[in-house]
């Protein structure tokens, strides 16, 4: 079981081809044979795409990350009635 975890920072991969999933892809072997863990911070939408295309989502590790779904604020119920006679 891996001891260290060593982050990567994906956030300066605009676009990410395969050349980079196979440099991620041995640095994870490297570090496992280590006895670490590679993670990989702030992956792009594409570069998580491509890792799942590839087929190496389990082997790197990647977990998707979805943004929270935004829900509508719900509608009040508005009643009509008349309003009291004011006071003298």
């Amino acid at each position: 079981m891996a001891t260290e975890t060593v982050t990567l920072n994906c956030a300066r991969m605009k676009k990410p081809d395969l050349t980079a999933i196979d440099q991620i892809a041995r640095m994870q072997l490297c570090a496992r044979r280590g006895g670490c863990d590679v993670r990989l911070a702030r992956p792009s939408e594409e570069l998580i795409a491509l890792i799942q295309f590839a087929g190496l989502g389990d082997v790197l590790r990647v977990e998707v990350q979805r943004k929270p779904e935004e829900r509508k604020k719900p509608r009040r119920v508005e009643e009509e009635c008349e309003l009291a006679d004011p006071p003298v």
